[in-house]
């Protein structure tokens, strides 16, 4: 059945949809519209595929927060450990020094016939020998130093009691003194500070001696098994590196025994130059004072000659407080010979650093290790320059008043200024 609209164009019923015509109102393609009273046969319409996506989480993203989770804790378990771990690799790396500076020794005795676990076993016998003889000869004299101090109190107290009297016009006694000092508050808190303390001090003599022991051990097996540990390292890497640390190996032996030979003999000849001072001073337990001050001076760096001087200072103003003051004089003037005079001829072909480069290398090691990195830090620094001096290409120096120090006048100034004018005019005439 057909029918016609007012406009005149035809309207076709086909089934049940109405095929609409396109008008100006309605420019788009012509869409089926359902019949009144029927229902669209259609599904619901799928969701779009890009909203389904971005709410999906990616599969990626698990694995990398698992992944950052990971590496977090192993960085956190890594400071972790380091941090409690720092004793042990001080006590390895001192050890590891310790083992290059007897090499030679032992090395030199293995050439000779000796097993080496024994030529180390020696080396090592002789070198605790020699600081247990010397720690007891030092205590021994500041045990007895100690004595006739507390013997001689009573004398001192006695002239600083006249001195003080007489100076500012007091009636002050010895018994007064004695008292007030014994009856006294600090006295006696200080009393119980060091009774509760000495458990304290134990534990650190006892940790002290476990670390000493720990260096030991390192340094044997070092000095012992040290053929063995350059063939391991030298297994895991190219023969072209392999070379580069056997090289490395022997430039640090080299610099660390050269060190604490030149060392040894500076400590040498001050002990003899403080000998011949505190025995004509008449000061008394004067071989130890003189061993003391040639071994701290010189392994302890900078600062260790008047660490030295301090306690040969305190021994003799027991015996005349002069006598103290020309220890003092005699102290400061070899420490300038021994810096300008003794210590560059000594150090030449052993240490060759610049003293401005040692000082600067004691405050670094200082700064990182404490005492030790101030103990190891000058031959370190020698190893390093050594090795990168070997491979630094050196080129010779031009012939140049300027290199010595002089400077060019300004008439010669004046004549390099204009020859380059000369030769820049002349460049620009070519082109």
């Amino acid at each position: 059945m057909a029918g016609s609209d007012p406009g005149g164009s035809d309207v076709g019923v086909i089934g049940n949809t109405v095929p609409v015509a396109p008008t100006d109102e309605t420019p788009q393609a012509v869409k089926s519209i359902p019949a009144p009273g029927t229902t669209s046969q259609a599904g619901p319409p799928p969701a779009p595929a890009a909203a389904d996506t971005a709410t999906r989480m990616p599969r990626w993203l698990p694995r990398a927060l698992v992944l950052a989770l990971v590496l977090v804790a192993g960085f956190q378990f890594s400071i972790w450990a380091f941090h409690q771990l720092t004793s042990l690799l001080i006590n390895v790396l001192i050890a590891f020094f310790l083992a290059l500076a007897v090499e030679p020794a032992v090395s030199r005795l293995a050439q000779l016939g000796m097993r080496r676990g024994l030529a180390t076993g020696i080396v090592f016998l002789m070198v605790v020998v020699a600081a247990a003889g010397f720690i007891t000869l030092l205590g021994s004299m500041l045990a007895g130093q100690i004595v006739n101090m507390i013997e001689e109190f009573p004398k001192y107290l006695d002239q600083v009691i006249n001195w003080t009297n007489t100076t500012f016009h007091t009636e002050l006694s010895r018994v007064e003194v004695q008292d007030s000092v014994v009856h006294s508050d600090w006295l006696r808190k200080y009393v119980q500070n060091s009774a509760s303390g000495v458990l304290d001090v134990s534990a650190q003599v006892l940790g002290g001696l476990f670390q000493l022991l720990t260096i030991l051990l390192f340094a044997f097996y070092f000095a012992a098994d040290g053929p063995r540990l350059r063939r391991t390292i030298c297994s895991l890497l190219p023969p072209a590196r392999q070379a580069e640390v056997l090289r490395a190996w022997e430039i640090a032996v080299d610099k660390t025994g050269g060190y604490l030979y030149s060392r040894g003999l500076m400590a040498l000849v001050s002990g003899i130059a403080h000998y011949i001072l505190l025995e004509f001073l008449d000061v008394p337990y004067a071989p130890v004072l003189a061993v003391w001050v040639g071994l701290v001076s010189q392994f302890i760096p900078t600062i260790g000659t008047y660490l030295a001087g301090a306690l040969p200072m305190l021994i003799a103003f027991t015996v005349n407080p002069w006598y103290s003051l020309w220890v003092l004089v005699f102290v400061v003037v070899y420490q300038q010979f021994e810096n300008y005079l003794l210590q560059p001829k000594l150090t030449a072909r052993t240490v060759d650093i610049h003293p401005a480069v040692a000082f600067g290398s004691v405050i670094a090691g200082t700064a990182l290790l404490g005492a030790v990195g101030a103990l190891i830090s000058i031959p370190a620094v020698a190893t390093l320059q050594a090795f990168f001096g070997a491979y630094v290409r050196r080129y010779e120096v031009t012939d140049d008043p300027r290199v010595h120090g002089h400077r060019r006048s300004s008439a010669s100034a004046m004549a390099v200024l204009s020859r380059f004018r000369r030769a820049a005019s002349g460049a620009d005439s070519g082109r």
